[in-house]
C-alpha cells in the first residue's frame, strides 16, 4: 500500500508539475514597417500546429503554452518569424516579405491583406497626397487609380468635382462613389442656392489621412449595397502609435496663375474686323464707326489703337497659398492619440476668389482592459468660400472676355471702371460697354459660403475570445452651411435693382450613423475564415432656410435686416433613412485557394412600399498560384494570382420623395390650399448593377516588378427615370425604373523598383479603359443642359454630341455649310451639304467620354535627396464650346471680342477655310453644330516635387527627429490640342450626368508652385 501511495504521489506531482510549466502568453503583434497592428496573424506551437490562435483586430494574442516552447507567427505578405516563450509576454515584430503581395488594404468593416483580397481594390497611401496644395483629396488622388475618372468643373476655389468610378452607372440617378471616412458614411450633398454645386469634401483635411481604399468591383464593394453601384472611397484617418510622444510641424507657402489662356483679337485686329462684318452685314459705314465710337468710351482713339485692353489680365489678381499644420502623436500601450490642427488659406488667381480654412483633428483610442477597447475619432472645421458668380452670368470673371479690346479699363470721362453708372450724374451712358463689365462686382458685391462640420465617431470593442470580438460605432455628421450675398448699386446694370439686393441662406444636414457588428476570425489547420456579420442604420435631415430682400439705405447696409423690401422667404425640412443588415466570410486554405462571399440587405425610405428592401450578394474566389508545389523551384515569379468576382450593387441616390404621391401648398384669391404635383410609384425600386471582374496579380524578381490586371462588365437595369405619362392625368411625369446601361473595360496598375540600395527609383504605371454604352431607354430620347447637345441616346453612350454636322465655308460666298445626313438607308446617308441649317439632320458627332486614361508616377531617392513626378493623361474625348456661339463667330451673334481663329474668315469668292464670313449679326454659323467641338486629350504634369531631408547627424545636434525642405508644383505644364483655357472642365452652370465637357466660359485649373518645411521634434 505504501508504494502504491508513493507511486500515486510520484504520478501526481509530476503531472502538476508539467501543467505547471504551461503559461497564458500575451503579446502583439506589429509591422516593423510602422509598427502598426496586424489582425489575423497565426500564432501556434511549432511542431504542434494545432495548438494555436489568430491575432484580433488590434493585433493581439493570447494562447496557453509550455514554457520553452517556440511559437510560430505566419501573415500573409511577411515572412515567418519563431521565437521561444521566455515569460508571459511575447511580442513579436513582422518584417514584410519583398516576394510576395504584402500591401494591407482597407476593406468595408474591416481590413485584408493584398495576399488574401479576392476584389478589386485601389489603394492610395496617404503620404502620397499631404501637402499637395488643391483644394480637396479628389484632386489630390487624380491619375493615381486605374478606373478612376476624375474631372474639376473649373477653376474656381471650392467648386464641385466630378468621380467616377468604372464609369456612370445612371442617367439620372447620381453617380458620385459612396464616401466613408473611419466607418462613417459623410454628407455629400451639395447645398448651393445658385445651381452651382460646391464640394462638400473640402472640409477633410488631406494631411490627416492615412490610406484612400477605392472599392471598385462589387465583390469588395457589394457589403455597402444599395450605395455602391458607384464605388466606395473608404477614407482612413491617421491614429496614433504607441511609444514617445511625437511633434511635427508642416508648412508651405506658394502661389498660383490660370494653366491657361485663350487668344483674342488685339485693337487693330478688333477695328478691322469688326468693320468688315459690318459690311458683310449691311450695316453703313457711319453707324459702324459710332458702334466703335461707343465701344472706346465715346472717344476716337479706336482709329489709332491706342487702346488695347487685355481684360484676361484684368480678371488675374496675385494668388499666394498658405498651410499650416501641426501634430501631435504618440500614446502607450493602453492608450494612443492623434491631434492635428491645420490653417489653410488659398486666394485664388482669379479675383475675388479665395478659400479659407481651420480645422481639427482628434484620434484617441483606449484598452480599458484585456476585453474592452474604447476610442473616438473627431474632426471639427470651418471652411469660408469667397464664390463667384456662374459661368453664365455676365457678373463671372472669365465672360470680361467679351468686352471690346478698345474699351479702356477706367473711363476716361468719369474716372470709374467701364460700366459703372456716375452717381453724380444718374446715367451718363450711351457709351456702356455692350457688356456687363464683371470688375464691377469685384469691388462693389460678395457672395460667401461659410460651412461649419462636426465629423465623429465613438467606438467601442468587445473581446470575447482570441477569436470572437463586438464592435459597437456610433458617428455623426453635422454640416452647417450658410450662404451670404450682397450686390451694391453699382451693379444694378446686373442685379436688377439700383439699391442693392441680398440674400441669405442657411442649411443644417444631420447625419446619424451607427454600425454594430461581430468579427470572427479562426484557423483550423490550413484553414483559417475571417467573417463579419452585423446591422447599420442611418438617417440624414437637412433643414434649409433662406431670404431675400433689396432696396438698402445705401451700400453701407449689407444684411438683410435693412432691406426695405423682402422679396422672397422659404423654410423647408427633408430626410431619409436606411436600415441595413451585411455579413462576410473570407475563407482561405492553405494560404492559396481563397473565397469570400458577402451579401447586404437594405431597407430604404427612399423606395415604394412594394420594394423597400432590396438584397445585394456578392462572391468571389482567388487561386495564390505561386503557392503551389510546382512553382516553388523558379525565380521568376515571385507572386501569382488569379481572381474571379461577381456581385450586384444598387443606387438609391434619386432624392427622398420619388415614390410618393405629393402635394404642394396652393393659395388662389388669398385663401390657402394644396394640390397635388407627383403621381406616387409603390413599385418603385433601386437601380441595381451587376458586375463581373476577372483579374491578375503578378510579380517578377522578388517583389521588384508587380501588376494587377482587371477586365470587367457592370451592366445597371432598372434606372430610375422620369417617364412621361398622358397629360390628360393632370402630370406629365412619373418617376419609374426603365432602362439599362453598361460599362466595360480593362484595368491595368504596374510598379516596379528600377533601382534599389543607395539610389532608389521606383516607378508606378496605371492605365484604363471604359465603355459605356446605354443599351435600353423604350426610345426615349433625354436632352442636357446647355444647348441640349449632350444626350442619352439608346446605343450610344451617355452624353453624346447630338447635333447637326459642320461642314466649313462656302468657298463661292463665305456661307456656313452643314452635311444633310438625311438617312439614306442601308446605313448611308446623304452627305451633300447645305448652307441652310433646318436642312441639315442631327447627328452623334462626339463623345465626352475619354478613350483611356492614364497615370505616371516616377520617385528617385539619393542622400536624402528625393524627386517625384506624376503624369496625368486623358485621351479621346471631346469638348463643346457652348461659348461658341459668342466668341468664335465673327461677330455674327453681336460685337463680342473674338478668338483669334477668326482672322481665317472667308473674305473672298474661292477662299477655302473652315471659318465662314464673318457678318455682324448675321447669324452665319452661329446655330449649335460640331464647329464648335473640338478634342479633349491632354497630357499634364499634375505634380511634381524636389525635396531634401537632412542626415541623422545634423538632426542629432539640433536635436530634431526630422527635418525636411521641398519645392513642388501642381498643374505645372498640361500639352493639349484644345484652343480653350483649360482641357479639365464642365461648366458650372451647365453640368450633370447628361451634359459632359460642356465649355462654358469655365475658368482653368490652377497652376500651383509651393516652398515647404516639415519639421519633427
Amino acid at each position: 500500500m505504501k508504494k502504491f501511495l508513493l507511486s500515486f504521489l510520484l504520478f501526481f506531482t509530476c503531472v502538476t508539475l508539467a501543467f505547471s510549466q504551461n503559461v497564458a502568453v500575451t503579446g502583439k503583434v506589429t509591422d516593423q514597417k510602422d509598427g502598426s497592428a496586424l489582425p489575423g496573424v497565426t500564432v501556434s506551437v511549432k511542431g504542434s500546429p494545432s495548438i494555436g490562435t489568430q491575432t484580433d483586430i488590434n493585433g493581439k494574442y493570447t494562447l496557453s503554452v509550455p514554457t520553452g516552447k517556440v511559437l510560430v507567427f505566419k501573415y500573409i505578405g511577411y515572412k515567418d518569424l519563431e521565437q521561444t516563450v521566455t515569460g508571459s509576454v511575447l511580442n513579436a515584430v513582422l518584417e514584410t516579405d519583398a516576394k510576395v503581395l504584402n500591401e494591407v488594404v482597407v476593406v468595408g468593416y474591416g481590413t485584408q491583406s493584398r495576399r488574401a483580397l479576392t476584389g478589386s481594390v485601389s489603394k492610395i497611401k496617404g503620404s502620397d497626397i499631404e501637402n499637395i496644395p488643391v483644394p480637396s483629396l479628389e484632386s489630390a488622388i487624380q491619375g493615381r487609380s486605374p478606373g478612376v475618372y476624375i474631372q474639376a468643373q473649373n477653376g474656381k476655389l471650392g467648386q464641385g468635382i466630378q468621380v467616377r468610378i468604372r464609369g456612370a452607372s445612371s442617367v439620372s440617378a447620381g453617380n458620385q462613389p459612396l464616401y466613408v471616412v473611419d466607418g462613417l458614411p459623410i454628407t455629400v450633398d451639395d447645398f448651393s442656392s445658385n445651381g452651382a454645386s460646391t464640394n462638400p469634401l473640402v472640409d477633410l483635411n488631406q494631411n490627416d489621412i492615412e490610406s484612400i481604399d477605392i472599392l471598385k468591383d462589387a465583390s469588395a464593394a457589394a457589403i455597402y449595397g444599395s450605395r455602391a453601384s458607384n464605388g466606395v472611397v473608404l477614407v482612413t484617418t491617421k491614429k496614433g502609435k504607441a511609444g514617445d510622444t511625437k511633434i511635427t510641424y508642416n508648412q508651405y507657402y506658394g502661389f498660383s496663375k490660370p494653366t491657361g489662356e485663350r487668344k483674342f483679337l488685339n485693337s487693330e485686329q478688333y477695328v478691322t474686323l469688326l468693320r468688315e462684318a459690318g459690311a458683310a452685314g449691311g450695316y453703313s459705314t457711319n453707324s459702324i464707326e459710332a458702334r466703335l465710337k461707343r465701344y472706346a468710351a465715346g472717344s476716337d482713339n479706336y482709329k489709332t489703337y491706342d487702346v488695347n485692353t487685355d481684360w484676361q489680365n484684368e480678371i488675374t489678381q496675385h494668388a499666394p497659398v498658405q498651410n499650416y499644420n501641426l501634430v501631435l502623436s504618440g500614446g502607450t500601450d493602453k492608450t494612443k492619440f492623434y491631434i492635428s490642427g491645420t490653417y489653410n488659406d488659398q486666394k485664388g488667381y482669379l479675383i475675388g476668389n479665395a478659400l479659407n480654412q481651420y480645422s481639427l483633428r482628434t484620434n484617441i483610442s483606449n484598452q480599458a482592459n484585456k476585453w474592452l477597447e474604447i476610442g473616438a475619432n473627431l474632426s471639427v472645421s470651418r471652411t469660408k468660400n469667397f464664390r463667384l458668380s456662374n459661368d453664365d452670368q455676365f457678373s463671372t470673371p472669365e465672360q470680361i472676355v467679351a468686352l471690346s479690346p478698345i474699351t479702356p479699363v477706367i473711363d476716361p470721362r468719369t474716372g470709374l471702371l467701364s460700366g459703372v453708372l456716375d452717381a453724380s450724374t444718374g446715367n451718363p451712358n450711351t457709351n456702356f460697354p455692350v457688356y456687363y463689365n464683371p470688375l464691377i462686382n469685384s469691388q462693389n458685391a460678395y457672395y460667401n459660403t461659410i460651412d461649419f462640420r462636426n465629423l465623429g465617431n465613438a467606438f467601442a470593442q468587445v473581446k470575447f475570445s482570441n477569436s470572437l470580438s463586438f464592435r459597437s460605432e456610433v458617428g455623426v455628421d453635422i454640416l452647417n452651411s450658410s450662404e451670404d450675398s450682397y450686390a451694391g448699386s453699382a451693379t444694378a446694370r446686373n442685379s436688377g435693382t439700383s439699391n442693392g439686393v441680398g440674400f441669405n441662406s442657411s442649411v443644417t444636414a444631420t447625419n446619424f450613423n451607427t454600425n454594430n457588428f461581430l468579427q470572427y476570425i479562426q484557423n483550423f489547420g490550413k484553414s483559417s475564415i475571417n467573417a463579419v456579420g452585423g446591422m447599420s442604420y442611418q438617417r440624414q435631415q437637412n433643414d434649409l432656410n433662406s431670404i431675400s430682400g433689396d432696396q438698402f439705405p445705401s451700400d453701407a447696409y449689407k444684411k438683410l435686416i435693412s432691406s426695405a423690401d423682402i422679396t422672397g422667404a422659404s423654410s423647408t425640412s427633408t430626410a431619409y433613412s436606411l436600415l441595413s443588415y451585411f455579413a462576410r466570410a473570407n475563407y482561405a486554405f492553405d494560404d492559396k485557394y481563397l473565397l469570400s462571399v458577402s451579401g447586404r440587405v437594405d431597407g430604404s425610405s427612399r423606395f415604394g412600399t412594394n420594394n423597400r428592401y432590396g438584397f445585394f450578394p456578392a462572391g468571389s474566389v482567388g487561386w495564390v498560384v505561386s503557392q503551389e508545389n510546382f512553382m516553388k523551384n523558379q525565380t521568376l515569379i515571385s507572386e501569382l494570382k488569379l481572381r474571379a468576382s461577381y456581385g450586384i450593387t444598387g443606387n438609391s441616390e434619386i432624392g427622398n420623395f420619388p415614390s410618393r404621391g405629393l402635394f404642394s401648398a396652393f393659395g388662389y384669391a388669398g385663401v390657402a390650399g394644396s394640390r397635388p404635383t407627383q403621381l406616387p410609384n409603390p413599385n418603385l425600386k433601386w437601380e441595381t448593377s451587376a458586375t463581373s471582374d476577372i483579374g491578375l496579380d503578378i510579380g517578377f524578381f522578388g517583389g521588384r516588378l508587380s501588376g494587377q490586371f482587371d477586365v470587367y462588365l457592370k451592366k445597371t437595369k432598372d434606372l430610375l427615370l422620369n417617364v412621361q405619362v398622358p397629360a390628360t392625368s393632370g402630370f406629365t411625369t412619373i418617376t419609374q425604373n426603365l432602362g439599362k446601361l453598361q460599362n466595360k473595360g480593362l484595368e491595368i496598375q504596374v510598379d516596379s523598383k528600377n533601382l534599389v540600395g543607395k539610389v532608389t527609383w521606383s516607378t508606378s504605371v496605371n492605365f484604363s479603359v471604359n465603355r459605356n454604352k446605354i443599351t435600353d431607354l423604350k426610345g426615349q430620347v433625354i436632352t442636357g443642359s446647355g444647348d441640349a447637345v449632350n444626350r442619352a441616346v439608346e446605343g450610344q453612350p451617355l452624353g453624346v454630341f447630338y447635333t447637326v454636322e459642320f461642314a466649313g465655308a462656302d468657298p463661292a460666298n463665305g456661307d456656313a455649310l452643314y452635311y444633310k445626313n438625311t438617312d439614306l438607308g442601308n446605313g448611308q446617308r446623304d452627305r451633300t451639304t447645305t448652307n441652310d441649317y433646318n436642312q441639315a439632320t442631327p447627328v452623334v458627332v462626339g463623345n465626352p467620354n475619354p478613350d483611356f486614361i492614364a497615370g505616371l508616377n516616377n520617385t528617385v531617392t539619393y542622400a536624402g535627396f528625393d524627386f517625384s513626378f506624376l503624369l496625368q493623361q486623358v485621351h479621346g474625348d471631346d469638348i463643346y464650346n457652348g461659348a461658341g456661339q459668342y466668341m468664335s463667330v465673327g461677330f455674327n451673334n453681336g460685337a463680342d471680342n473674338q478668338t483669334i481663329d477668326q482672322l481665317k474668315a472667308w473674305k473672298n469668292p474661292g477662299d477655302i477655310t473652315n471659318v465662314p464670313q464673318a457678318r455682324l449679326f448675321g447669324g452665319n454659323g452661329v446655330n449649335p453644330s460640331s464647329r464648335y467641338l473640338e478634342s479633349g486629350s491632354y497630357v499634364r504634369l499634375k505634380n511634381i516635387i524636389l525635396g531634401y531631408n537632412f542626415s541623422k547627424g545634423l538632426l542629432s545636434k539640433l536635436k530634431l527627429r526630422s527635418l525636411r525642405v521641398y519645392a513642388q508644383a501642381t498643374n505645372l505644364i498640361t500639352w493639349t490640342k484644345y484652343s480653350g483655357w483649360d482641357p479639365e472642365l464642365n461648366s458650372d452652370a451647365f453640368s450633370g450626368n447628361i451634359t459632359q465637357n460642356y465649355d462654358f466660359y469655365a475658368a482653368p485649373q490652377a497652376k500651383t508652385i509651393t516652398f515647404g518645411i516639415n519639421v519633427g521634434f
